[in-house]
């Protein structure tokens, strides 16, 4: 019963919709009114500006991290399970429950998932993504390839529970973007300005 509490407690947590709270609450914008109609950190830096996208950002990983600590507040083990903890926080923040299932593109909640889970890896995982954006100037390429240097980092872990959540994550991460995929290959895909 515990464990499926752990379950609901982090999709709850997942769909929170940062984007949506943020937006209207000191904004009066509906930001999937706006730009991409995502409800992501990126979506709201375009939408908002740097300071309600930071804070959405944040608001995102922690997201991610609290679910991934949830286990280790009700002394629950194995350690594996604050993995799967953070996927349900992951899917719950691409198909929330509080913003009519239409939420973000996972890249942020997975990250706090990690960070919960390997904070060394998340801070690697940080830096691969802000070099990809210093060369590439686009988010969306940044986080997938952010994705899959995590999966290809697990495989010299030895951690098989890592392995697989993290390629279930990288998964999403790259099938959420698809539709960047191709604006990029179109390059009409949108580039940041301030980096």
């Amino acid at each position: 019963m515990i464990y499926a509490l752990i379950l609901v407690i982090a999709y709850l947590l997942g769909s929170i919709p940062s984007g949506l709270m943020i937006g209207k609450t000191f904004y009066g914008k509906d930001i999937r009114e706006h730009g991409s109609g995502n409800l992501g950190g990126t979506n709201t830096f375009r939408t908002l500006g740097v300071k309600a996208g930071l804070v959405v950002t944040i608001m995102d990983i922690l997201k991610g991290t609290a679910a991934a600590l949830l286990p280790l507040l009700f002394n629950v083990e194995p350690k594996m399970f604050m993995l799967v903890a953070g996927i349900f926080a992951v899917i719950g923040h691409m198909y929330p429950l509080f913003a009519n299932f239409k939420g973000g593109k996972a890249v942020a909640t997975s990250g706090g998932v990690l960070l919960g889970y390997d904070p060394l890896l998340f801070l690697i995982l940080l830096g691969v993504f802000f070099l990809g954006l210093y060369v590439s100037k686009y988010v969306s390429l940044s986080s997938m390839i952010a994705a899959l240097i995590a999966f290809t980092y697990t495989l010299f872990t030895g951690d098989i529970p890592l392995i697989i959540v993290v390629g279930v994550l990288a998964f999403f991460v790259i099938y959420r973007h698809r539709a960047n995929i191709v604006r990029i290959r179109n390059k009409t895909e949108p580039k940041i300005k301030w980096l």
